[in-house]
């Protein structure tokens, strides 16, 4: 499919499953090389994460813990810069290499969040594992922002996890919204 329907929105294919998995298989190596000989704890932020977080996990050989944390901004197709959380971080995170995992960062409001939430339990080390990024979008620089998928333009883009209005989350490629 190259074009799809999502509600009110047209949507074109923007990247393929096959180009998805092989930069995931290429950020797995390097968490292995990077966490060799130590346990880190992925933290995926809910709902967007899920499926990128389970592929990733597949890659990842080390010895490693999960656990998820749901936080909201989006409105629509835009950030609200609201951050509504709805569950809570593990309270165990002292001195452990915590790596959140996002399906997207934009805005950077949600992940500063998270990570200043993070950092009051005294971790070891905080990166980010994001599949895509929005350069463009971001209001100030995240250092922790360690491993990234794809780097693309300020589009709304739905499918391997993100959605459109909770919709279009199965879809096993990445669309981006059509241009009117």
């Amino acid at each position: 499919m190259n074009s799809i329907q999502i509600a009110d929105k047209g949507f074109e294919i923007f990247l393929e499953n096959d180009n998805i998995c092989k930069r995931i298989r290429l950020i797995g190596i390097q968490l292995n090389l990077d966490y060799e000989n130590r346990c880190p704890y992925f933290l995926g932020v809910l709902n967007g994460s899920f499926i990128f977080m389970a592929d990733l996990l597949k890659e990842v050989t080390v010895s490693c813990e999960v656990g998820f944390i749901k936080i909201s901004s989006y409105e629509g197709t835009e950030s609200s810069g609201k951050i509504q959380q709805a569950f809570g971080l593990p309270d165990n995170l002292n001195e452990r290499d915590v790596i959140v995992v996002e399906d997207i960062v934009d805005t950077g409001f949600t992940l500063g969040y998270i990570i200043s939430e993070i950092k009051k339990q005294a971790p070891s080390s905080i990166k980010v594992c994001s599949l895509l990024l929005k350069p463009k979008a971001l209001k100030s620089p995240i250092d922790e922002l360690e491993y990234v998928g794809f780097e693309i333009e300020n589009d709304f883009v739905v499918g391997y996890g993100l959605d459109y209005d909770g919709l279009g989350r199965n879809l096993k490629d990445i669309y981006k919204a059509k241009s009117v």
